[in-house]
């Protein structure tokens, strides 16, 4: 009999069955499609030789996950690269606010009026940035906190909503790119706690930077995976599971799935029907004859470009997906272009280009003309560039991946209480109503983003419950 059985080969079911292998147990990863990955994969979507994800392309998270920086991910092939600036938020008039390492280099983006508020703000927690991220990311609590005063500290700054965050900001600029860190997220900027989740992306990136992974977002999960196999986990693909009986006997059984799939799954009946999914994302992926055209400067210098006029025009993007129930007229999107720090992405002189923008769950039209007008606001001439497209709706999404439901590539909303307390209003979110079955997908905290950190801290929960038995 194994100890663990892990559904689901994405991040978050990869580094559970990691964390359990570590320790010790025998376990076995089970996933529907022919390669693992769930969100953090690399395909040719368009033509030969281009190299795209499908889902995640950076990853300010990845890199200052904690899960994935105790692990020894390098050794299997992981390489982090980094662009000259993090991320770059360019305008109409041809200028552009950045995310860079330096806060100094950040805060004079903004202008002479809010550089000082902006430092004034990253100051307290930079210093503290490894402490307070594990802290933050093992929300609720799966161990004491190391630093409970600068997470309570972190927890006055970051619980308003951003919209009071941005008021210590006197222009534009700067609470147009905070408004767009938030979005990431797909949250209303007026919800709860979203302050923490720009603040939380722009310390990673002073800390860490938001690099890409080399070869794509798939070198993640294969290095997660090789280092399984290593410690003895077995990986088997191809291999849908309807019903529990579908698995091998064993103590435990862990789920990178959706809420709604597990219930259905093990017979949980209507255990998770409060969940509420997000908006979902219609993204193009981009074969390009060259670098996108952007007229600022420093976005030809960023992997990350996120797009939107100002933060009142990102604010009604994000309503209009998320309450109005309708595309926007212009979207905010988060653009990435791997090929700046990447050269394999593509054939010589070539390059690759991921866009999307926020739509109504499960939302059926085409918005790539619209995504398109928009971004030659800011980088003229981009259509002239492209040779080839693939577009995926929500529909298109969830067909790929189970886990986003009505196309929500984050797994579920982030409003409300569910910011933190995800799938259910429990201090215990990793259990189910069977003792013996487990939840680790982004529909538990920490929540979205390929970090491995809601596989990591189920993982806690499955082997105490593993050392109880024996």
């Amino acid at each position: 009999m194994l100890d663990a059985c892990v559904v689901g080969a994405g991040p978050n079911g990869l580094t559970a069955a990691v964390e359990l292998a570590r320790r010790g147990f025998s376990v076995a990863v089970f996933e529907a499609r022919d390669t693992v990955g769930g969100g953090s994969r690399t395909e040719e979507l368009t033509l030969p030789g281009f190299l795209h994800d499908p889902c995640s392309a950076a990853h300010p998270l990845g890199i200052n996950s904690p899960a994935f920086r105790a692990l020894p991910l390098e050794r299997y092939g992981l390489e982090w690269l980094h662009a000259d600036l993090a991320m770059a938020h360019p305008f109409t008039d041809g200028t552009a606010a950045v995310l860079a390492r330096s806060v100094a280099e950040t805060a004079a983006s903004f202008g002479p009026r809010d550089a000082g508020a902006y430092r004034r703000l990253v100051a307290p927690f930079l210093p503290r940035w490894d402490t307070l991220v594990r802290d933050f990311m093992s929300l609720p609590l799966t161990a004491l906190p190391r630093d409970p005063v600068t997470l309570a500290r972190f927890g006055l700054v970051g619980l308003p909503p951003s919209t009071w965050l941005a008021r210590r900001f006197h222009d534009d600029r700067a609470r147009t790119l905070f408004a767009g860190l938030v979005a990431h997220v797909m949250a209303p900027l007026s919800g709860f706690a979203t302050s923490a989740i720009g603040l939380v992306f722009a310390l990673a990136a002073h800390a860490r930077g938001w690099p890409v992974a080399r070869g794509g977002s798939q070198s993640i999960a294969d290095a997660l995976t090789a280092y399984l196999k290593d410690l003895g986990g077995l990986v088997h693909t191809d291999y849908e599971v309807k019903r529990l009986d579908d698995l091998p006997p064993a103590r435990a059984y862990v789920f990178d799935t959706s809420p709604t799939a597990l219930a259905r799954i093990a017979g949980f009946g209507r255990y998770y029907a409060d969940y509420k999914y997000g908006p979902g994302v219609f993204k193009v992926d981009y074969a390009l004859d060259g670098p996108v055209p952007w007229t600022a400067e420093e976005a030809r210098a960023a992997t990350t470009v996120q797009i939107g006029a100002d933060s009142a025009e990102i604010g009604r993007a994000l309503r209009a997906a998320s309450r109005e129930g309708r595309a926007p007229d212009r979207p905010f999107m988060i653009t990435v272009q791997p090929s700046v720090v990447d050269p394999t992405r593509a054939p010589e002189g070539k390059q690759v280009f991921w866009a999307y923008a926020h739509v109504p769950s499960g939302w059926t039209g085409d918005l790539t003309d619209v995504m398109e007008r928009q971004l030659e606001r800011f980088a003229p001439g981009f259509r002239d560039r492209v040779l080839a497209r693939a577009t995926a709706g929500p529909p298109e999404l969830a067909a790929r991946n189970a886990n986003y439901v009505g196309g929500d590539i984050g797994a579920g909303a982030v409003t409300g209480l569910q910011v933190l307390l995800r799938p259910k209003l429990s201090l215990s979110p990793y259990t189910t109503p069977h003792p013996a079955v487990f939840i680790c997908s982004s529909a538990t905290p920490p929540g979205p983003g390929v970090h491995g950190m809601s596989g990591h801290n189920a993982a806690k929960a499955v082997w105490r419950r593993l050392r109880e038995q024996r």
